[in-house]
Order: structure tokens, then C-alpha cells, then sequence
């Protein structure tokens, strides 16, 4: 009832969003007179505004076609190099790219949002190095004859992956992979697989959410995890290729996150009406590009969404040293000779201070010398990894860190 529910909404909004479209390109047309006189262009204005909200969105697209390096442009190429089911792995590659040039592997957050949230982290990235990303598919278009996808599933991947790109290999996990990530690396290191990654580096991630909690969190353990399967998880229609499965929807987790800072989002766009009613095309377009990206949402298979509240948020099995991959105990001293930087922001509302520095706490054996800790400055969630905070100040803490560890074989 849930999605269905929804997908009634979203037809009606859809509708209403092309006819204020329809409305807005009427009043604002310059061969009638109402586009210049009275209320024409603030009525014009609004009608772009919720037109623009209400509009259906699909999967983004990367759209990195180049990068410039030293006041030089070099084309960048993108490729998809391994499919599976569940997720994709794509590959950046700019032209002129030293030999030398570290690789690494971007690991994408499986929290509502399509892999191209992390646009902007690619792009810094993919100037220096050669760029590997986690494509995780939205859950509705899998069909159910491809089985379930878990916890144990996505750690799997991330070893698949770290494998078929071979040794050397750098990691960033941009917040909620920060778990998985490590238990991956966790897991490599204790089989001294020759593929475990050079360096981990955890951006915004959950590792123990005890330290400083958030809304998020509380909302985590306010409630009991039957709660949660109850009354989030939903089952997709047949209008979709996954028809039956049971899932968590992305629209619910964007509206989560958006009533965390209802306020902040409403005046986004009323600053966008401000834009369009003065003729501010290019302010508007900047407003517009963020919610085009953030709007749009993708579901999340039911077992991989709790199992995290689970362990992540309301057991912290990982910090309590109880974490289990394939019904194996995953031991955090087996991370041994992994370079580990966890980066965390001043001003994250979603994952506190502390719940990302306590990674470097967990492998009591990897020397002191291969530990780092950042704290960005006035930085919240999103500009971790996104912005000009994130290009100019973070990114080449990040570029320094690889190259001062470059590898373990």
C-alpha cells in the first residue's frame, strides 16, 4: 500500500509539475505583454519553482567529460567495467595520466541516493588519479530472480571489486560504506589477500554512532527494529522490473532527510524564486543542478537496510568487536599494514564528531604512523566530500595520504 500510495502521488504531481511548466513558460513568454506587467513574473517564477520540485526525475548521469589540470583540460573517459546484478563497477580516466597515478576505489553511499551524489568527489578525483566507483543499482529495477542483497552480500562486492582492479588499490568510503569498507579490509587483511587496499580513508561514517549522536541516530534507537520493518519497508510494484521485492524506498529516506532541515531547504528555494523573478538564470541553475541530484532517490533492498539499522545503529556490533561477515567474527587487529584517515566535518548533522575517528581505534596493531585523523573546519555533511571546501581543502589532504602510502605489495 505504501508504494502504491506513492505512486499515485507521483503521477498527480508529475502532471500538475508539466502543467506549471506549461504555465510558467505562458506568463514569462516575451511576445505577451503579461510577462513584463504586474504579477506575471513572480507568478512565473513560482510556477518554476514547484514545477521544478514536482517534476520526475530518473538516474542522473556522471556528465564528467573533462578535467583540468594546470590550467589544461584533458578529456576523461568513462567505462563500465564489471556488471553485477546489484551494482556496477565504472572506471574515470583522464587523458595524460602518469603511469605512477594512484588508483582508487570510491565506494558510493547505499542510503536512497544514486552513485552520481558523489559527482563533484569524482571530479577533484579523477584530475590525479585513476577513479573506480561503486554503481550500486536502484533495488526496484532487480528482478527478484536475482536473489537477496545483505550486509554479507555488499561486503562481498567491495572484495570483488578491490580484486578485479588489482593490488594497490586506495579506498574512500563516503559515509554509510565507512562499515562495510572496513569490514571488508578487516576481512582481506586477516586472508593477507594480495588485493587489500594501500589506504582506507572513511569520510562521515557511521563507525560507532555512540560518540556524539544525531538525529539520525536517535531515530535509530527510539524505535525497535520490528518498527522498522513494519512501517518503512515496502514492496514494489509491478510496474518495475524488481516487482515483489521488499525494499526500503528512497523517497522515504529523502524525505527524512529533508524534514531534518525542512527550513534550510525551504529557503533554498525561496532564495530560487528571489533568482528568477530578478532574472538571475545562473544562481537559479545552481540552486536546481543540487536538487536535480538530491531529488532523486533510488530503493534499497529490505534486508541490506536492516540489517544496518541492526548492526550499525542500534547493536554497534563493529566497535564491540561482534561485527560477523558469512557467519565468521571480523577481527579489526587484522588490519595491519592498511594506511587508515578518517576525515570528519565540524558542522556533520548526520554522522557526529567522533563516529569516523573511532575506526583508528579499532586496529590496535597498524603503527601510529599509518593513522590519521582530519577535522574539516565549518564543514557539514555534504561539503565532506562536495564543493569548494571539499576541492580546496580536503581532496589534497586526502592526495597527500595516498601518496605517503602507496601500497602494501
Amino acid at each position: 500500500m505504501l508504494y502504491s500510495a506513492y505512486e499515485m502521488q507521483k503521477a498527480w504531481f508529475s502532471s500538475a509539475s508539466h502543467w506549471a511548466e506549461v504555465g510558467a513558460n505562458i506568463l514569462s513568454n516575451p511576445a505577451l505583454p503579461m510577462g513584463y506587467l504586474g504579477m506575471g513574473p513572480a507568478i512565473a517564477s513560482a510556477l518554476k519553482v514547484f514545477a521544478h520540485v514536482y517534476e520526475e526525475r530518473g538516474k542522473p548521469a556522471f556528465g564528467i567529460d573533462s578535467a583540468e589540470v594546470d590550467g589544461k583540460s584533458y578529456p576523461v573517459a568513462q567505462t563500465t567495467v564489471l556488471e553485477k546484478p546489484f551494482g556496477n563497477l565504472i572506471r574515470f580516466r583522464r587523458e595524460g595520466l602518469p603511469e605512477d597515478a594512484p588508483t582508487m576505489l570510491v565506494v558510493a553511499p547505499m542510503s536512497g541516493h544514486f552513485a552520481t551524489l558523489l559527482r563533484g568527489t569524482v571530479a577533484r578525483l579523477v584530475e590525479n588519479q585513476e577513479v573506480y566507483v561503486t554503481d550500486w543499482a536502484d533495488a526496484k529495477t532487480v528482478p527478484m530472480s536475482e536473489g537477496l542483497f545483505d550486509l554479507d552480500d555488499y561486503i562481498d562486492y567491495l572484495i570483488e571489486f578491490l580484486r578485479f582492479i588489482g593490488p594497490n588499490t586506495h579506498v574512500l568510503a563516503v559515509c554509510q560504506p565507512s562499515v562495510p569498507a572496513f569490514a571488508a579490509t578487516a576481512v582481506m587483511g586477516a586472508d593477507n589477500d594480495k588485493c587489500r587496499p594501500a589506504s582506507l580513508t572513511m569520510m562521515g561514517g557511521p563507525i560507532d554512532t555512540r560518540a556524539s549522536p544525531t538525529g539520525v541516530n536517535d531515530l535509530a534507537m527510539d524505535k525497535p527494529l520490528s518498527w522498522f520493518q513494519n512501517n518503512v519497508i515496502a514492496t514494489v510494484p509491478f510496474s518495475y522490473p524488481g516487482a515483489g521485492r521488499r525494499v526500503y524506498p528512497g523517497f522515504l529516506q529523502v524525505a527524512g532527510f529533508i524534514s531534518m532541515n525542512l527550513m534550510s531547504h525551504m529557503m533554498s528555494h525561496y532564495e530560487m524564486f528571489k533568482h528568477l523573478t530578478v532574472g538571475d538564470q545562473e544562481s537559479a541553475d545552481k540552486t536546481k543542478e543540487f536538487y536535480d541530484e538530491y531529488l532523486s532517490h533510488c530503493d534499497m533492498t529490505a534486508e541490506f537496510y536492516l540489517q544496518t539499522i541492526k548492526h550499525v545503529f542500534q547493536e554497534h556490533t563493529l566497535p564491540k568487536g561482534e561485527f560477523v561477515h558469512r557467519g565468521k567474527a571480523i577481527d579489526p587487529d587484522a588490519i595491519r599494514d592498511t594506511a587508515m584517515l578518517a576525515i570528519e566535518g565540524e558542522k556533520d548533522d548526520i554522522s557526529g564528531i567522533g563516529q569516523t575517528r573511532a575506526a583508528l581505534d579499532l586496529a590496535p596493531h597498524l603503527p601510529l604512523a599509518m593513522k590519521k585523523y582530519h577535522l574539516a573546519r565549518d564543514v557539514g555533511h555534504y561539503g565532506i566530500f562536495n564543493g569548494s571546501k571539499w576541492r580546496a581543502r580536503i581532496a589534497p589532504v586526502l592526495e597527500e595520504w595516498m601518496r605517503a602510502n602507496p601500497g602494501v605489495n
